[in-house]
């Protein structure tokens, strides 16, 4: 299995996670790791380590961080410099974190560049739009 972490400034990554949760239930095997004021990179490190510990990381790592370049990335960055087995996806979303969720459960075994690539595909098809000229489109359509 792998093990997902979801890395942010402030508070986003533990409400994400709560989001998730109330969606699809209790995740044993995702962490939400934080960054808060007064905090800089290698505090995000530790918060990482002590993450990894407490999942089950045999299938790899999967980082979702929120912003590229941004400080929880940075910090991720040093441990999958580190390890082939982790990867990091930039732009975390919901519909992202809940597709990688349910990919977790089913353990398909797939290597960490696979669950990446399917990782920004949720993310990028959670991203849609609507406007009330699509209403009419739609009638337009129907008859």
């Amino acid at each position: 299995m792998f093990g997902i972490i979801v890395g942010t400034h402030g508070l986003f990554a533990k409400e994400l996670l709560k989001s998730c949760e109330m969606i699809c239930g209790e995740q044993k095997n995702v962490r939400a790791v934080t960054l808060v004021p007064g905090e800089g990179p290698d505090d995000v490190v530790k918060k990482y380590e002590e993450a990894i510990k407490e999942l089950d990381c045999d299938g790899g790592v999967l980082f979702l961080n929120d912003l590229f370049g941004g400080s929880p990335y940075n910090a991720a960055c040093r441990l999958v410099a580190a390890n082939d087995k982790y990867g990091i996806v930039t732009g975390v979303n919901l519909p992202m974190l809940i597709e990688m969720t349910s990919t977790q459960l089913m353990d398909d075994g797939s290597d960490i560049q696979a669950l990446m690539a399917k990782a920004v595909e949720a993310g990028k098809n959670g991203t849609q739009t609507f406007h009330a000229s699509q209403l009419a489109e739609d009638e337009e359509d129907d008859l």
